[in-house]
């Protein structure tokens, strides 16, 4: 797609802009949002989006710190209270959906996800299958593979039986991601997941992620790592001050001029030797 296909608002860049989400060249269904609005104790920390995700890509949500993103995500899931506008995945509007079927749809890794019960990770993880199985029988065959192929998924198929409270930061947020996976919904949102991972394991989950959209998943993810977001998403949605200020292919939206409007350093492209897949490098001042 090019820049033209992209719309952006408020900064410094080329006039671009469109009628409408721009999903160019990407598969239709995944995710639609009409005029999302959060307003809580008389203050918008969500104002007016409306955004596209589309089936078959990961998008990233990019922003400074404070810019609405975790907020956004909340009210995707339905986690958020006070929330007006339309959330649909897959033409099916979320509200219309009790919490249980809504959550056959969508799952989601908060950026600190924790549990208060006393489980271990192989029984956190099988709480991605409520949604799916009866609440009075045990687990059937099919969910006691779904839970053992998260597990592998995550490479923590050697914590099954650890206490979950034993576990390191990013253990614990490998766990969470599992649970979503064997949730097995249509849309999987995740709220900065690199948090607390060391590289390895960042790496490993980018990668899952982007395999799981080649499935035809749809991934929203919340990335405060712009390279990553360069490397591993296909689609972007830039927030500032609450509002969406961008929206397109990732390749048109990030560039290195957009990129020091928002976040107020001097960027540049560049391409990781390994992987040859694209980053950015940054030094301070702005223009």
């Amino acid at each position: 797609m090019s820049a033209a296909g992209a719309r952006v608002e408020g900064l410094r860049v080329d006039e671009l802009s469109t009628d409408g989400p721009s999903t160019d060249g990407l598969s239709a269904g995944g995710l639609r949002v009409s005029g999302l609005t959060v307003r809580i104790g008389g203050r918008i920390l969500v104002n007016d989006v409306s955004c596209a995700a589309p089936a078959g890509a990961v998008t990233a949500l990019v922003g400074p710190n404070g810019a609405g993103k975790s907020t956004l995500l909340r009210a995707l899931v339905g986690a958020q209270s006070r929330v007006r506008g339309e959330v649909r995945v897959d033409g099916v509007v979320l509200g219309d959906l009790s919490r249980r079927e809504r959550a056959r749809i969508v799952a989601f890794v908060e950026q600190e996800a924790h549990t208060d019960l006393a489980l271990s990770v192989r029984d956190t993880v099988a709480l991605g299958r409520i949604p799916h199985d009866s609440l009075w029988r045990a687990p059937d065959a099919h969910s006691e593979a779904l839970v053992d192929d998260a597990l592998e998924s995550l490479g923590i198929a050697n914590l099954a039986e650890r206490h979950i409270g034993t576990l390191s930061g990013g253990e614990r947020q490998r766990v969470f991601v599992a649970q979503a996976l064997a949730q097995q919904p249509s849309m999987l949102l995740l709220d900065e997941p690199t948090n607390h991972l060391d590289v390895a394991a960042q790496l490993h989950l980018l990668e899952l992620l982007a395999h799981l959209a080649a499935t035809g998943l749809t991934v929203v993810t919340a990335l405060h790592d712009l390279s990553h977001a360069a490397a591993y998403s296909q689609h972007l949605v830039a927030l500032r001050d609450g509002r969406m200020i961008a929206e397109g292919a990732s390749d048109d939206v990030l560039t290195p001029e957009f990129v020091e409007g928002l976040y107020g350093v001097r960027a540049a492209r560049t391409r990781n030797p390994i992987t040859g897949r694209a980053g950015f490098a940054f030094g301070p001042g702005g223009v």
